[in-house]
């Protein structure tokens, strides 16, 4: 089939049409960075954009793929790199002023094994002070392509606008409190956050050591999963890797959803969202329903609220941690926010850090149960629809706001679970919604499959902003 609109193709369509001779990564290369020149500056969503080394692997791609050398679906695929994963040569800034003009002399292992699969790197890609809350004051926050008035997602908000905005094919992002499903959720993006531990760390700034999964944001579920396949894996770097084959996600992609439990907790969606975000979940169960899942009701953990309600202690103190080199010595170099959380963390006793982390352990215990009766479960991303900044400012200023954004987000990071979030529908302004699905440890390969079929189903993963 051939790519009509080539920057909102899909890696898979881009792959299909190198190996026809329709395409070249050279010239698909060079058309995304005229792109990113043409409309990034209005968007922001680069930090820093790489065009002698994205020419320099299109080039290598193009020639590999000619000698018949094919690395697999990733090969020649333009993508972008969130600012926090270390790239030889190329500043790493972690969204910070402190780091501002670091140049790292190696590449992160996720970095290094998408290089290794043929993927082009177009640059680095904004984020959050810290991968936290908030941009450093001194920083232009990525602008969403659907709408300037409306949220972007963080951390990895660089990562949502550029792919979304058709300035890169697929990102890397990274979520400790739900950084890869904000964006994904507000800027349209299917986002795959893997098990803890699937994709290593080693050379990539912390926030939350223990809470951090790097994943990618891409257009399709199919995307998804080609690129978390490339870049997960055991790694003699980072011993907290998982020392487990990784599934070729692409392998029984179209298996569909027919049987599969699909567990899906009323009072804990309802009681919480509104009408945008409750209308999408209503819609998801139907067309994964026709799709023969099996649609159950069921009980979420009794921790699950302590898991959002405490989340901002246990990162704060791990936070704290990553930070020790820099605070308090070049406290003046911070932005409030991000301060704020180190102070938190520095001042929280011991004795409620060890309640927070036996809550933790007793919520592992009981979703890891609750997954003998379901094979998947369907949550929100967050309660509030399409948010606008000014919403979100609101929101965040009224008693226990933090915790009901992070109310569908928060408790998969501190269990490690993985989840796929996908694009759902549309609010009437034309601003998309998402949703998630969470499976077992390590079931990445089903959570694609499963948006997979709901994509083949539903058509909102295709919907594009107008630029």
């Amino acid at each position: 089939m051939p790519v009509t609109n080539l920057p909102f193709a899909t890696m898979s369509e881009l792959a299909e049409a190198y190996r026809s001779k329709e395409l070249s990564p050279v010239e698909v290369t060079k058309a995304m960075l005229e792109r990113i020149e043409k409309l990034d500056s209005k968007l922001h969503s680069y930090v820093t954009v790489t065009p002698e080394i994205a020419l320099e692997q299109a080039k290598q791609a193009e020639a590999d793929l000619a000698a018949g050398k094919d690395r697999g679906p990733m090969h020649g695929i333009p993508v972008a790199i969130k600012d926090l994963c270390e790239t030889k040569g190329v500043r790493t800034t972690w969204g910070t002023k402190i780091l501002k003009d670091y140049v790292p002399d190696g590449d992160s292992t996720a970095v290094r094994k998408l290089q290794e699969a043929g993927a082009v790197m177009l640059g680095k890609l904004q984020m959050t002070e810290g991968a936290f809350s908030v941009h450093h004051p001194e920083v232009v926050p990525p602008v969403n392509p659907f709408h300037a008035d409306h949220w972007p997602g963080v951390s990895s908000s660089g990562s949502g606008v550029s792919v979304a905005a058709g300035l890169a094919y697929g990102a890397i992002g990274t979520d400790t409190g739900g950084s890869i499903r904000f964006p994904s959720g507000a800027n349209g993006l299917t986002g795959l956050k893997p098990t803890w531990g699937r994709i290593s760390r080693y050379r990539v700034q912390a926030l939350a050591a223990s809470l951090d999964h790097l994943g990618p944001m891409t257009r399709s579920a199919a995307d998804a999963g080609a690129m978390f396949s490339a870049m997960a894996g055991s790694d003699p770097n980072d011993p907290t890797t998982l020392d487990e084959p990784v599934p070729d996600c692409l392998a029984d992609i179209d298996q569909g959803v027919r049987g599969l439990r699909i567990g899906f907790d009323p009072r804990y969606v309802y009681d919480a969202s509104n009408e945008h975000t409750t209308q999408v979940l209503d819609d998801a169960r139907r067309v994964l329903s026709d799709l023969g899942a099996k649609l159950a009701e069921i009980s979420m953990p009794s921790k699950t609220t302590a898991m959002y309600k405490d989340w901002a202690k246990f990162c704060a103190v791990e936070t704290a941690v990553a930070h020790e080199q820099y605070y308090p010595a070049r406290k003046a170099e911070y932005g409030p926010v991000l301060a704020d959380l180190i102070e938190l963390g520095r001042g929280l006793g011991p004795l409620e850090l060890m309640h927070v982390f036996h809550d933790r352990l007793v919520f592992i215990g009981e979703l890891r149960k609750l997954f003998k009766e379901i094979d998947l479960l369907l949550v929100p991303v967050h309660p509030f629809g399409n948010p606008s900044a000014d919403d979100l400012d609101r929101i965040f200023k009224t008693p226990n706001g933090i915790d009901d954004v992070l109310r569908f987000t928060a408790p998969f990071d501190m269990s490690g679970s993985p989840t796929i979030t996908i694009p759902g529908g549309f609010t009437p302004d034309n601003l998309p919604v998402g949703f998630q699905l969470v499976g077992r440890h390590l079931d990445e390969a089903l959570l694609v499959r499963a948006a997979h079929a709901y994509q083949g189903a539903t058509d909102w993963h295709r919907r594009h902003p107008t630029l």
